[in-house]
């Protein structure tokens, strides 16, 4: 269920458009962690295609307020039942359509997800307050803890991925775009990528992918929202589980739940990893009326559902399921298109939550 990027008419959740610092050289040319490009003098607006942590004014935060407010009236009940028990028809229709064909591959997923990145290890050592982008060398665990966690480990049994030293399982792979990215930089041999979505069709995508290799990789159907479903890995086996732009395809109401089952799923110690729209988002505030099925809960013309979050809202919903705080922070980006001179205005959250480790072994008992 990862979202459809060409309705709004950008790539959801790209950090990758083109960004250069001034005086760089193509050596330079990847982007740093987002919060480093500053907007200082408006005058120079154009001269990138984007610019990280923009401030909103009081006008303009009221202006999407009333934005969101006028369009807010539900649609009829009867509607809102119908995209969602079609809702797998929906996604189905949208990749039967679209294919992979203006999906972009999210290489910025090593900048802000450090956890995805070759010999990346997870760090169980404490640091919940941290607030903004994380030093990548925080988010890797020495070998002894490491050793440690896969004690405690269940047996694995026959199962794709049984012998992995490092399994990440994305859920709402769409047609691949952070999985193949994962598989192409990563290549440790003890690493195993786990992929599911909602929607068949994006399924099949990934496994007729030239790059799709089974030995590394498990694409899989799978109903987030059905929590009563078994995943192919059992309870506290997996490092990391990814999450982009797809908890939003969920209804409101199913979210808690799911979170809950995932977070089931994760090692002590392991990491949830979400970036999702965020609250008063340029795709929220283009909702026309006729659009709204419930507080910020949106259908678009093709079908699909989408949520716009705050970070209260994340927050709660991944401490209910017992994690903790790794990173909660808002990205208010402005892109910018310098062919037309417009500007976006785009608001996501990025989240890190990590399930506790136990006591170390020696203070036990």
């Amino acid at each position: 269920m990862a979202a459809p990027h060409a309705v709004v008419g950008v790539e959801e959740g790209s950090s990758e458009t083109g960004l250069i610092l001034p005086g760089s050289t193509p050596a330079d040319e990847k982007r740093p962690k987002f919060g480093t490009r500053f907007l200082t003098d408006p005058r120079q607006v154009f001269q990138h295609n984007a610019w990280d942590n923009v401030e909103w004014t009081e006008e303009q935060e009221a202006s999407a307020k009333k934005k969101v407010s006028e369009n807010n009236q539900p649609l009829p009940v009867e509607k809102q039942e119908e995209y969602d028990s079609r809702a797998n028809e929906f996604w189905n229709g949208f990749y039967t359509i679209h294919e992979n064909r203006f999906f972009k591959d999210r290489h910025w997923l090593f900048t802000e997800f450090p956890e995805l990145s070759p010999q990346c290890r997870l760090d169980h050592e404490s640091h919940l307050e941290v607030s903004g982008a994380d030093d990548g060398s925080r988010d890797c665990l020495d070998q002894e803890q490491r050793r440690e966690v896969a004690v405690l480990s269940p047996t694995d049994g026959d199962i794709p991925g049984s012998s992995a030293k490092y399994r990440i399982m994305e859920v709402g792979c769409g047609v691949g775009n952070t999985v193949f990215p994962i598989l192409k930089t990563n290549n440790d041999p003890g690493l195993f990528v786990y992929c599911c979505d909602f929607s068949s069709t994006a399924v099949e995508l990934v496994k007729i992918n030239p790059e799709y290799d089974p030995e590394r990789c498990f694409a899989f159907v799978h109903d987030l929202s059905d929590v009563e479903a078994n995943y192919p890995v059992p309870d506290g086996t997996l490092d990391v589980i990814v999450l982009i732009f797809v908890l939003s395809a969920l209804h409101p109401n199913k979210m808690q739940a799911s979170i809950s089952r995932l977070a089931r799923l994760l090692k002590p110690g392991g990491v949830m990893l979400l970036r999702d729209y965020g609250r008063y988002d340029m795709a929220q505030l283009r909702f026309k009326k006729g659009r709204c099925l419930s507080e910020n809960f949106y259908v678009r013309g093709d079908g699909t559902r989408v949520y716009f979050f705050t970070q209260d809202h994340l927050h709660e919903m991944f401490t209910e399921a017992g994690l903790e705080k790794v990173q909660n922070l808002v990205d208010r980006r402005l892109q910018v298109n310098r062919g037309k001179q417009l500007t976006m205005y785009r608001v996501w959250i990025q989240c890190k939550y990590r399930k506790a480790l136990p006591e170390p072994l020696e203070t036990q008992g």
